[in-house]
C-alpha cells in the first residue's frame, strides 16, 4: 500500500461519475490515503442541461482553520474545479503553508473551463484569470487543448494545431517556474492524429504521446485521466510514461463502457477497477 497523502480539490457531483467522484475512488484503489476539499456541491454533471451548484467557499475557508490547528500535512494536492477567485486565493495561502511544512510537495493543478474550442456553460470569462493564478502554484499542470489556449491567450478557438503553434504553448505554460506541462486532446491540424503532448522539467524534454481516439464524448474522462496520471508519477514512472499509461487506461475503460446508454452520467468505475493493474 503507499501511504502518501493526496489532498483533491475539485467539485463534488450529486449524480455522476465527475470530479471527486471520479478520482476519489481512482486513488483509493491504487493505495493512497485520500481527503478532499469540495469546491462546491454540484447536482449533476453540466451534460444534462440542467443543474443546481452551491459554492462552498465559506465551508473551504471554515476546514483550512481546523486543518491548520489540526496540523494536517499532504504529501500531493491535486486541484481541479475552482469557482472563484476567493477560492483560489485560500487554496494557494495554503498550498504556500504546505510547502513550508513539507518542501517535497507535488502539486497538480487541472484548470477546469473549457473544451472544444470554448468555456463551458455557465463559466466567465474571468475564470480564465484566476485559473491563470491556480497554475502559478503547480508543478505539473494539465489543461486540455482549449484551456491551454485560454490560459495563453494564443490560438483560442482553434481545435487543431500544428508543431509549431503547439511549443509556442508549451512553452508558455512552461512559465518562469519552469514547471512540468501535460496538454491532452490535442490534434495535429495536418495529419489529424491524436495526442497527449507536454514537458517534463525533470528531464528538461518535450514529449508526445500518441492516442487512439474514441468518438465519443463520456463525462469524468479527463478526471480519470489525471487521477491515473498522478498515480503513476507518484509511484516514481517518468512523466513520459505515466502519461503513456494514463492514456491506455482511459482507453480501456471508454472501451469498458461504450455500451452504457447513460453516457452523461460517466463511468461507473467501481465496475471496472478491479480490472485495472497496480503495476
Amino acid at each position: 500500500m503507499n501511504k502518501k497523502k493526496i489532498l483533491l480539490v475539485s467539485d463534488l457531483p450529486g449524480y455522476g461519475k465527475v470530479a471527486l467522484s471520479a478520482m476519489f475512488p481512482i486513488f483509493s484503489h491504487l493505495g493512497f490515503t485520500t481527503y478532499n476539499l469540495p469546491t462546491a456541491l454540484v447536482s449533476n454533471t453540466f451534460n444534462y442541461g440542467d443543474y443546481a451548484m452551491l459554492d462552498t467557499f465559506s465551508y473551504m475557508e471554515n476546514t483550512l482553520k481546523v486543518w491548520r490547528k489540526l496540523n494536517f500535512r499532504h504529501d500531493c494536492i491535486c486541484t481541479g474545479f475552482v469557482v472563484s477567485s476567493k477560492q483560489v486565493k485560500i487554496i494557494c495561502e495554503y498550498i504556500r503553508e504546505q510547502r513550508a511544512l513539507n518542501p517535497k510537495l507535488y502539486v497538480v493543478a487541472d484548470p477546469i473551463m473549457a473544451d472544444d474550442g470554448k468555456l463551458y456553460n455557465g463559466i466567465a470569462v474571468d475564470t480564465v484569470d484566476y485559473m491563470r493564478s491556480m497554475i502559478e502554484a503547480a508543478d505539473l499542470i494539465v489543461p486540455n487543448f482549449t484551456e491551454a489556449t485560454f490560459l495563453t491567450g494564443r490560438f483560442v478557438g482553434a481545435r487543431t494545431i500544428d508543431a509549431g503553434g503547439l511549443r509556442e504553448i508549451i512553452d508558455r505554460l512552461r512559465g518562469r517556474k519552469e514547471r512540468s506541462v501535460v496538454i491532452t486532446s490535442v490534434v495535429d491540424d495536418v495529419t489529424g492524429a491524436h495526442s497527449v503532448s507536454g514537458y517534463d522539467r525533470e528531464s528538461d524534454a518535450y514529449f508526445t504521446v500518441p492516442f487512439d481516439y474514441l468518438p465519443c464524448s463520456v463525462p469524468g474522462t479527463g478526471d480519470i485521466f489525471l487521477s491515473f496520471l498522478v498515480s503513476y508519477k507518484l509511484q516514481g514512472f517518468a512523466l513520459q510514461d505515466a502519461v503513456k499509461k494514463a492514456a491506455e487506461t482511459v482507453f480501456r475503460l471508454i472501451w469498458l463502457n461504450k455500451d452504457n446508454p447513460d453516457t452523461f452520467s460517466g463511468i461507473p468505475l467501481e465496475e471496472y477497477l478491479h480490472q485495472i493493474g497496480e503495476d
